[in-house]
């Protein structure tokens, strides 16, 4: 296997900051994106299709909004199944559907080719510094032969076991994710709304049994106008509930939670929040709460009075 270079299909929010961590490592980077320019800013090489990815490299990774699009470039009549190889390893890093994820596993096992489902969780920030959480599905071996290829993207990998396990954890801890997002950023509204010291209430909360990573790692920045842009966006988030509750559909269990978050995250789609960070979820739900913000943008002083 050439270790010295990869491909990458998808170099938007999430994979163009893996690939600058993989290029930063020493590993040339081929990449594919409808559109080039992000290729190019990322520092990688610039495919002409997916088939030119495809043929440059041993390893090949991608990253894309959903199974969709991940079943499109990999069935497409031009796609990575038709031109893959025996011994090459594909590793998606997408949220995707676990069936959709076992099934490609399966068609590329009949070309001699490992398909790997890895759920990566961290955010941008994470993928900026190559400290992602990776959960990992399908076959061990091949999965323990890239470990080269994760190491410049993530501090930890987790073997979660056949293929599609991966992704499915993913939709798991994405699910509660979201949940303790919309729910936090109620609570917030309430206490804006009540006169409370934002401050103090999160230090309340990340000292009292309400702590999640919401209280911990965003809202100490939301409340100073910060709403750490550049992760994922509502609509993404919306779509990963709802593969969880597909999922939950495949593995006959009763989803009961899950109608908050999509009625949280929907109303912000709704509002015009959809294609913004998942985190302005607490402004749609400050918009139908009498307008309330968590941070209040200080006034321009008149000319007036900047003269003064």
């Amino acid at each position: 296997m050439d270790k010295s270079r990869i491909g990458f299909i998808g170099l938007g929010n999430m994979g163009s900051r893996m690939t600058r961590r993989l290029i930063g490592a020493g590993i040339a980077v081929v990449g594919f994106d409808p559109v080039t320019e992000r290729v190019r800013s990322a520092g990688a090489q610039a495919a002409g299709s997916v088939r030119e990815v495809v043929a440059a490299a041993d390893v090949v990774m991608l990253s894309l909004p959903d199974s969709r699009v991940v079943e499109s470039v990999i069935e497409d009549a031009d796609g990575v199944l038709q031109h893959c190889r025996a011994g090459q390893t594909i590793i998606d890093l997408s949220t995707s559907a676990a069936s959709s994820t076992v099934r490609l596993s399966q068609r590329m096992a009949e070309r001699n080719a490992q398909y790997i489902d890895a759920g990566i969780s961290g955010g941008a920030a994470a993928a900026e510094k190559g400290s992602l959480t990776l959960m990992v599905g399908g076959n061990y071996a091949a999965i323990e032969a890239v470990r080269w290829a994760f190491a410049p993207i993530s501090a930890k990998v987790i073997y979660m076991g056949a293929s599609g396990s991966g992704h499915t954890t993913k939709l798991l801890n994405n699910f509660l994710n979201a949940v303790s997002l919309a729910a936090t950023a109620e609570v917030m509204v309430a206490g804006r709304k009540a006169g409370l010291d934002l401050h103090r209430l999160l230090e309340v909360l990340n000292s009292s049994s309400g702590v999640n990573f919401a209280t911990l790692n965003r809202f100490p920045k939301i409340i100073e106008g910060d709403y750490l842009e550049g992760g994922l966006t509502g609509k993404l988030m919306t779509k990963d509930v709802v593969l969880y509750v597909e999922r939950l559909h495949e593995l006959g269990i009763v989803s009961l939670n899950a109608a908050g978050a999509l009625a949280s995250f929907g109303l912000g789609t709704a509002l015009g929040y959809g294609d913004q960070i998942s985190n302005r979820v607490v402004d749609a739900i400050g918009d139908v709460s009498g307008g309330v913000r968590l941070f209040d943008a200080p006034t321009q002083p008149s000319k007036q009075e900047s003269h003064r």
